[in-house]
């Protein structure tokens, strides 16, 4: 008598299932059909679209006076200072030694910095000129490349809005230089080694042409960058921003790569802001090959790479939390990849407050016919 095969109604957009983040060693679980849910939990307070351009009481605008007394220049570009209160800091002493192995302490030493974007605190990247976003990438570079001739990490991040405890909201980042290999970068360092023992190829490249072949995560995409929806990706709307070529660090990038990568920025960030019309909220860094004295050795596995973690899900009110099974169990979302890129990629380019000053020129003009 023969078998029949069992029928396979597997669906991701309906069943629960896990995917696997080969840059961190785990796995994610994905349970979109939750999306179904009535949603009765907390509702965040939309981000304020009214912002003063020069608020003299803000420490980060141009000319203002700022925690310590110091005095800000009237900057019309970018402008980097040290932190006020760096959570890192140069000259710190050596902990004593530990007496017991559950009890242990290393010394921890570093530089703090923040860099501003713009002058203007109504003006984000996705609402700044292609030059100007080019600007900030030239100073990223530049920052990895005096920075890291001593320490071992330069991470630059950027945590835009409230919700993701940003403190100011003019247009700025941050970037701390430490002593040591932090978590996240260890892990992926390791990650990424052994990738490339085994294959022979770094693995983000390798995933970056897997991505640019499937198209099914893709986001926006040119001739030197991608960004997609990663596979393994555990915020609703994260995204992972990849280089075409095999790239170590920031300051490795090419005049036009950095060119390329201002303007696939700021069509991302223009697509996110347009998917609830607010400035959308999240924090972004780069992760590049370490510097320091890693720079001495062969770094081929790693790949420059950027992460956007989104926390808002259904709506510019609605976010995904951390919680429960996440922190005690595994990390889990709401919906596929795929759905999360395809929103993503149906969006237009054009900001929508920009569309919205031209409908309101129009109107005004035709008033005045």
């Amino acid at each position: 008598m023969e078998t029949k095969k069992k029928r396979t109604d597997f669906d991701t957009a309906e069943h629960q299932h896990l995917r696997y983040n080969p840059l961190r060693d785990s796995w994610v679980l994905v349970s979109a059909h939750r999306m179904k849910r009535p949603w009765k939990g907390q509702v965040e307070k939309p981000p304020a679209d009214e912002i003063p351009r020069q608020d003299p009481s803000n420490p980060l605008c141009p000319g203002n006076t700022r925690a310590n007394g110091e005095v800000n220049p009237d900057y019309d570009s970018t402008f980097l200072f040290d932190n006020d209160f760096p959570a890192l800091q140069p000259n710190a002493p050596e902990p004593g030694t530990s007496d017991h192995p559950l009890f242990q302490t290393k010394g921890a030493r570093g530089v703090c910095k923040v860099m501003c974007f713009h002058p203007w605190s109504d003006i984000t990247l996705p609402l700044m000129k292609m030059c100007e976003i080019k600007t900030v990438i030239d100073k990223w570079a530049e920052l990895i490349e005096d920075l890291g001739a001593t320490y071992p990490w330069v991470q630059i991040f950027e945590n835009k809005g409230d919700m993701m405890g940003c403190s100011n909201p003019h247009p700025h980042c941050q970037v701390w230089a430490s002593n040591f290999l932090p978590n996240e970068p260890s892990l992926s360092d390791r990650c990424q080694r052994e990738y490339y023992k085994k294959h022979g190829v770094p693995l983000l490249l390798d995933y970056a042409t897997q991505e640019a072949q499937r198209q099914d995560r893709l986001v926006v995409e040119n001739e030197d960058w991608l960004v997609v929806v990663p596979y393994w990706a555990t915020w609703p709307f994260q995204t992972l921003l990849l280089p075409r070529r095999h790239v170590l660090r920031l300051n490795d990038l090419s005049i036009k790569e950095r060119e390329s990568l201002a303007s696939i920025m700021k069509r991302l960030l223009t697509k996110y802001d347009n998917l609830f019309e607010i400035s959308f909220p999240y924090s972004m860094g780069w992760h590049g090959a370490p510097t320091g004295q890693y720079l001495k050795e062969d770094m081929s596995h790693w790949q420059l790479h950027a992460h956007y973690y989104p926390p808002l899900l259904r709506s510019a009110t609605v976010r995904k939390f951390m919680v429960g099974y996440e922190m005690l169990a595994s990390e889990q979302r709401d919906l596929t990849p795929e759905q999360a890129a395809e929103r993503l990629r149906n969006l237009p380019e054009e900001h929508y407050r920009t569309k919205a000053d031209k409908s309101n020129l129009g109107a005004t003009v035709e008033e005045g016919e």
